[in-house]
């Protein structure tokens, strides 16, 4: 049996044993996370005891992990901090074979205006990397409002600027989606560079969110990993996001969000064999080609890339951390309301990256070339991703009560009974360790941005920090139960573009 590169949910598949199976693997995710508060919730009943131990010993491995990620946030800024002070243009310039490298940036975009789409474009051009070997496709969604300016804007800024400058329209009667337009922008630049005869593996293909800003080396930076690693051709190549570009412009909540999500980011580059690419990333185009690019259905498409290429390579497929960041926004919407329901929206879609779940599991079973142990290895950490973003928040703030109450007269007058929610909420507060972490390294980020922050700005995002676990519960947990649980009832996500808005007031 040979893997299913191209599958979004259990009905693409023909054979019913084998769709059967699918739809088990769908279930499986939300089930464990549903599962494991009605099992709590009925040992609370019938085993307090239990509950109670568990729940201090949970939280006082979440403490642990806090440090864990506090350690690496820090470990993890220091080498970006190294990274940007390198011109990684004069580095690859020393190498053989540089002038070979060939880089094509892909630019999907559909409701993001003109004035984001030029900052984007605009950094691209000023990179380092020499443009008459870059290759720019934007590609835009046919359904997008203004489109016809923006094409025209573009044209006349950026035409003659790189090697090539494509600007194409995604039809609306094919599929809509992040990765149906993107696919379709890959497959226009490629038709340009079958023209010219470009070798493919000299091609280095980034895929950028439109939003993204590239730092000033990115592009060379991403050259040398490539001609300088190990396998170039059996590897991705992922920067930091940093969410910082409308940073002074979002409400507080968004704000913490944001800064949350680049310290995830930092932590993240250190998880060497099991990193897994993001949002705007880079790999070789010859590997997107033999994939026959991306999967079209599915709303993580930047993570399955990842898997695809897993699977054709039977295993032999890493991601390569550059700790070198590019920038992005923030969560921002007309008004802060909308900005908080856009943020649960967004958060949901990266939650139901827990689609690669029953495609990983389902893959594995089929390939068996892959080592047994890196199957398990790669299965594991991907249910306890999911487990802990769907469950964690909820147990450590809210579990640790249920045997107090449901416990009955026989639990309540034990000590344990007594001192339960103390010790929980000790041993939470101490894992404050890691918000304070945090909320130092976003003030440092800031400052290594250049921006000017005066005493009070610096103790008031500090003090933000404080609705974090709240947080946790809202946009971390919530949605993705959400997920889940439309995973596993069949109720299907389609791809859900997240409004950019800049430029607003504070509410």
């Amino acid at each position: 049996m040979g893997v299913v590169l191209h599958i979004s949910r259990a009905s693409d598949l023909k054979n019913k044993k084998e769709r059967f199976l699918y739809r088990l693997l769908e279930i499986f995710p939300g089930f464990l996370s549903y599962g494991t508060f009605a099992l709590f919730v009925f040992l609370s009943f019938y085993n307090p005891f239990f509950v109670a131990v568990f729940i201090i010993l949970f939280a006082l491995f979440w403490f642990f992990r806090m440090l864990h990620f506090s350690f690496y946030v820090k470990y993890g800024f220091d080498r970006l901090k190294n990274n940007i002070k390198i011109n990684w243009y004069e580095k690859l310039k020393k190498l053989n074979n540089s002038e070979k490298i060939y880089h094509l940036v892909v630019v999907p975009c559909y409701k993001e205006s003109y004035e984001i789409l030029k900052d984007t474009i605009n950094s691209i051009y000023k990179d380092s990397f020499p443009n008459e070997r870059t290759i720019v496709c934007v590609t835009v969604e046919e359904l997008a409002e203004d489109k016809e300016r923006i094409i025209s804007k573009l044209k006349e800024d950026f035409e003659g600027k790189f090697l090539k400058f494509i600007i194409t329209v995604h039809p609306k009667d094919l599929m809509c989606g992040k990765a149906a337009n993107e696919n379709w922008g890959a497959k226009k630049a490629k038709e340009f560079i079958d023209n010219i005869s470009i070798p493919y593996e000299n091609i280095i293909y980034t895929s950028l969110d439109a939003d993204t800003i590239v730092s000033e080396h990115y592009f060379s930076c991403v050259a040398f990993k490539f001609l300088t690693c190990e396998k170039p051709l059996r590897s991705a190549y992922q920067p930091i996001p940093f969410f910082l570009n409308n940073i002074f412009e979002v409400p507080f909540f968004s704000r913490v969000f944001s800064f949350s999500a680049t310290m995830w980011n930092i932590r993240c580059q250190e998880r060497g064999d099991k990193l897994i690419t993001f949002s705007s990333h880079s790999m070789p185009f010859k590997a997107l080609v033999d994939v026959g690019f991306k999967t079209e259905k599915v709303v993580s498409d930047d993570s399955r890339i990842f898997f695809q290429c897993f699977f054709k390579y039977d295993g032999d497929w890493r991601t390569i951390p550059l700790f070198y960041p590019v920038s992005m926004d923030s969560n921002a919407a007309s008004s802060a309301w909308k900005t908080f329901i856009n943020m649960y929206k967004q958060q949901r879609r990266w939650a139901y990256g827990v689609t690669e779940i029953p495609y990983f599991i389902f893959n594995s079973l089929r390939n068996k070339n892959i080592p047994l142990r890196k199957k398990i290895s790669f299965a594991i950490e991907l249910i306890e991703v999911h487990w802990t973003w769907a469950t964690a928040p909820i147990l450590i703030l809210s579990l640790g009560f249920l045997p107090v109450y449901f416990g009955g007269e026989n639990f309540t007058q034990t000590v344990l009974s007594y001192n339960l929610p103390n010790v929980v909420s000790t041993i939470v507060r101490f894992s404050m360790v890691g918000m304070v972490v945090s909320a130092l390294f976003s003030i440092f980020i800031l400052m290594a941005k250049q921006f000017k922050l005066s005493s009070w700005k610096m103790g008031q995002f500090f003090a933000e920090w404080i609705i974090t676990p709240f947080l946790m519960i809202f946009f971390s947990a919530l949605p993705a139960l959400d997920a889940q649980a439309r995973l596993m009832l069949g109720r299907y996500m389609g791809f859900w573009p997240t409004e950019k808005v800049r430029n607003r007031k504070h509410d």
